[in-house]
């Protein structure tokens, strides 16, 4: 499949812009998210790409060539929408034949080629089924192969497993990616669930109300965020406001609102500047005893919740400000007791440093 690249895309709903002046390029075979909240225009995106609706600004090409106002069905592409639909009153392998018949195959063909793609998503012995006696996640695989069997070389998915329960989400994304892989396609994976994004990703766009906050690979966004949105969205976050107090060649020394001083690597910025300190729950430590470590917060234990594999720690400093540590299970042992003096601590290198907003922290990281 062509490199697909979108270049000065916009795209309106009336006084709503959906989209705004998004520019992407998603390599051939690559397997490309597009993440965001809930209305920041994944949907449309990935709508504007299939040819179901055209942008009013831009360019849409494929290798080159504009596809702004080819219809779907010219444009050689499958199409997975969120609210997928299996004709009832047909079997699986019928419901999967459908797309290559229309196109024009004969029929034997498009019977070996839906037998074809039922085994690879492990439902040619359920062939003869109606979509009814199926289960949830059976029939969001007869969907997949569907679009499979429409033998195209870019694959549009829209919350594709978001319907799922936890358990069968797990085990299709896996499969997901490692069946693009060997299939050589090139997908455009919409979602607002970073973990799947995280996992499936060769890279990933960040979307809010419609434009782009960043791309870049799974380690990228979650460990170099560009602004405090996507430190916010991508993995779970600490925010302590400051001033830079000094800095050297080594790094800077931030004054907490609390009045407590912490070391960071970022040099880029002057003294006296007001900044914002991102910090990821899972770089933030504590002991229970004094730390030599070079950040070292004191405060008192204010909550433990289990999440499965791993504990929330919430920690309130002396001057009120709250840090939250998420530690595995395993450290389950050594665990402090509420209303326990612990330090908190974190590396410099650990923490990204961003200019304080100046319509404050909490609209600046705010999902709408």
């Amino acid at each position: 499949m062509p490199d697909v690249l979108l270049s000065g895309v916009s795209k309106n709903y009336g006084s709503i812009e959906a989209i705004d002046r998004v520019d992407l390029n998603v390599k051939d075979k690559e397997y490309f998210c597009v993440l965001g909240p809930t209305g920041s225009g994944k949907t449309t995106l990935l709508r504007l790409i299939s040819g179901l609706i055209n942008p009013d600004k831009g360019e849409i090409t494929f290798n080159g060539k504009l596809v702004n106002r080819l219809k779907p069905q010219e444009r050689n592409i499958a199409y997975l929408p969120q609210h997928y639909v299996l004709f009832p009153h047909m079997t699986v392998i019928q419901n999967v034949m459908f797309g290559p018949l229309s196109k024009g195959l004969i029929a034997e063909e498009a019977v070996e080629r839906a037998h074809k793609v039922l085994e690879m998503v492990n439902l040619d012995h359920r062939s003869t089924a109606y979509p009814h006696e199926l289960s949830g996640g059976m029939q969001q695989r007869v969907a997949l192969a569907r679009a499979l069997a429409l033998d195209a070389k870019l694959l549009l998915l829209d919350e594709p497993i978001g319907a799922l329960d936890a358990r069968l989400r797990q085990e299709l994304r896996y499969k997901l990616k490692s069946l693009a892989k060997r299939l050589n396609l090139t997908v455009i994976h919409v979602t607002h669930d970073q973990k799947e994004t995280m996992i499936v990703a060769d890279r990933i766009v960040v979307l809010r109300e419609g434009r782009v906050e960043q791309i870049g690979s799974p380690y990228h966004i979650y460990l170099q965020p560009a602004n405090l949105f996507v430190s916010n969205f991508v993995g779970e976050t600490n925010f302590l406001e400051g001033t830079i107090e000094n800095v050297d060649s080594k790094g800077s020394y931030v004054k907490l609102q609390d009045g407590c001083k912490v070391r960071v690597s970022d040099t880029s910025y002057l003294p006296d500047e007001r900044v914002i300190l991102a910090i990821k729950q899972e770089c933030v430590k504590f002991e229970t005893n004094d730390s030599n470590e070079v950040n070292s917060i004191s405060g008192k234990v204010k909550a433990i919740r289990f999440l499965g594999n791993f504990l929330k720690i919430e920690i309130q400093s002396v001057n009120k400000s709250i840090l939250n540590s998420k530690i595995p299970i395993t450290y389950a042992s050594d665990l402090p007791r509420l209303d326990q003096t612990v330090s908190v601590t974190f590396r410099p290198m650990d923490v990204s440093v961003f200019p304080s907003p100046p319509r404050g922290l909490n609209q600046e990281i705010e999902v709408t």
